[in-house]
């Protein structure tokens, strides 16, 4: 269902309830798909920054957001955001090859290690990889490469924090 732009409210609407429920304390988070050349995007935000990218033909994706709403204590709505627009916006330009870094508010709930890893992650340059074994040297833990790689799987903003970017020491795709 979220595949389809037509399906998408639906889906939305039977998997979090739409309208949500303004009872009760609790995040917000805005939600709305994506179209990108390579495939739609399902797009949350908080007020702190955008919180999740992730392909909508992911297998878990719909059990995935139940979980963070579940753990972050938020209500979903299906809408825009103000960082919403500036990602579309900015994801537009990347894939038209005039953007190469972005300029997004991010709001990456996790571990420290985590969130040291996923900082490291946007500073490979666009067009170059790094092994997960460099990304564990880059965060200060040499021998932390299975770490790297469990954090980097963990990412929740795809592109935008580019995990694609890193590579096993072989040159080959892990993960």
């Amino acid at each position: 269902g979220y595949e389809s732009l037509s399906g998408f409210g639906e889906s939305f609407k039977n998997t979090f309830g739409f309208p949500p429920s303004r009872r009760g304390p609790g995040r917000i988070v805005s939600a709305r798909r994506i179209d990108t050349p390579i495939g739609p995007l399902f797009a949350c935000a908080v007020d702190e920054g955008v919180c999740y990218l992730q392909f909508v033909d992911q297998r878990t994706l719909e059990k995935e957001i139940k979980d963070l709403c579940r753990l972050w204590k938020a209500r979903m709505i299906h809408g825009n955001h103000r960082h919403l627009v500036l990602l579309e916006k900015q994801l537009s330009e990347y894939f038209t090859a005039k953007r190469r870094t972005f300029q997004i508010p991010l709001w990456t709930p996790g571990t420290e290690f985590q969130k040291k890893s996923w900082a490291e992650l946007q500073k490979v340059p666009y067009g170059n990889t790094i092994s997960y074994k460099e990304q564990a040297r880059r965060l200060g833990a040499a021998q932390a490469i299975r770490a790297a790689g469990s954090a980097n799987r963990k990412n929740r903003i795809t592109i935008v924090i580019p995990c694609h970017r890193v590579m096993g020491s072989d040159g080959d795709l892990r993960g």
